[in-house]
């Protein structure tokens, strides 16, 4: 069965909408577990317009699943990471003022910084992932700098799936297939929902592993947090 990690950005952004700690972040984190899913995923930026460094550091005082930090490597980040030893951490190359990530790394032409980083992790006993395009010298650049898993980059299946093409998951595809020839652990995410997850899954081989956060968020103001939740569950069987 693929994992399920839900990414809790969106609670943190509710939560400083109005100050104070409700909701409380915390303890939603602990009520996904309890409703079954096996991951918990955090975005931290530099602005802290929603998880905040400090959440991350609380956060491992209450996340008994997987807990997965995704972020781009500049130095804070790392030594944040480096802090917390999450379970894995996903390096994302965000724009510093980028509104959420727009595009996987270049492996080839950030092959350096991306070994040099990936063997700070590893040397800490943390399981790196790269996000990245479904491009095969991508792929193939991830194995290259050492990296444990990818996490593909979804947001143009999403698109073609809204639209009715679903031949957008065949570079998914043939991306998976390569990953898992060269040792590479395959994790997806980004616009990835209730509609179209099912398809995804059934299309990409050996995936281990999806982070979900905006549209689950989204889907559960109408269906529930719970609901929602074993809902993924169900369809990623």
């Amino acid at each position: 069965m693929t994992k399920l990690s839900v990414n809790i950005n969106k609670i943190a952004t509710l939560r400083n909408s109005r100050g104070g700690n409700v909701p409380n972040l915390l303890k939603v984190a602990k009520d996904i577990e309890n409703f079954g899913a096996q991951g918990i995923t955090i975005h931290p930026r530099p602005d802290e317009r929603h998880i905040r460094y400090q959440d991350a550091l609380d956060l491992t005082k209450v996340v008994s699943t997987e807990y997965n930090i995704e972020g781009n490597p500049i130095q804070k980040f790392i030594d944040l990471v480096l802090q917390t030893k999450p379970t894995q951490v996903t390096l994302v190359p965000d724009a510093i003022d980028a509104i959420t990530s727009n595009a996987g790394w270049d492996t080839i032409k950030n092959a350096s910084f991306l070994k040099e980083v990936i063997s700070t992790f590893k040397d800490n006993n943390i399981r790196t992932s790269i996000f990245v395009d479904p491009i095969n010298k991508m792929v193939e650049g991830a194995a290259n700098v050492g990296a444990d898993r990818i996490e593909l980059y979804t947001e143009s299946y999403a698109d073609d799936y809204a639209k009715g093409n679903l031949k957008g998951v065949e570079p998914f595809t043939n991306a998976a297939v390569l990953a898992h020839k060269l040792g590479l652990g395959i994790n997806a995410g980004h616009d990835l929902s209730l509609d179209n997850i099912k398809y995804f899954k059934e299309n990409v081989p050996n995936l281990l592993e999806v982070s979900i956060g905006h549209a689950l968020i989204s889907e559960s103001l109408y269906l529930g947090l719970e609901n929602v939740v074993n809902m993924y569950l169900n369809k990623l069987k």
